[in-house]
């Protein structure tokens, strides 16, 4: 396992860690009305996972799933739309764990561009054997990044309908 960077770091409200990683929306991405195309936004997020693997817990997930047969796949997502993401923007994705259990990872996506909120996504994926698919505890070297960049969720934002 690699050393993790810190370059892409920042500190929570609450004194936790914050993984921070960019994506740029390309020509590619976007509709006729030129805005980011709805399932690329879940493209986004799994890069922004991938990213999390690399850049924060210092392994590519590639590796974790060929080398160890460790897999992470998407068990429930729920994503909600703010503000639309544009042909040329940077979005900011903020990284965060809401829930760690003995198989079981949830995470948050905020997507910001200059200080809004564009996407706020939250994913849940179950950590398991890539031979047997059959669900495992979270290896012990992998879970202790998770917890250092816990956050709990904010009252407003646990539910996909509010504003």
């Amino acid at each position: 396992m690699n050393t993790p960077s810190n370059m892409l770091n920042m500190t929570s409200e609450q004194g936790n860690e914050v993984f921070i990683t960019r994506h740029l929306i390309r020509f590619g991405d976007v509709d006729p009305a030129g805005i980011a195309y709805f399932p690329r936004i879940h493209n986004y997020i799994h890069e922004s996972f991938e990213n999390l693997w690399e850049e924060y817990i210092g392994a590519r997930y590639y590796h974790v799933i060929q080398n160890e047969r460790v897999a992470f796949p998407m068990a429930h997502s729920d994503v909600d739309f703010k503000h639309p993401l544009q042909f040329g923007d940077r979005p900011l994705v903020k990284v965060t764990c809401f829930k760690l259990g003995r198989s079981s990872l949830g995470l948050r996506y905020i997507f910001e561009v200059n200080g809004k909120v564009c996407v706020d996504a939250r994913t849940t994926t179950v950590c398991i054997n890539a031979d047997s698919f059959k669900s495992i505890e979270i290896p012990a070297a992998y879970r202790s990044y998770f917890q250092r960049i816990m956050a709990p969720l904010d009252n407003d934002q646990d539910s996909p309908s509010s504003p």
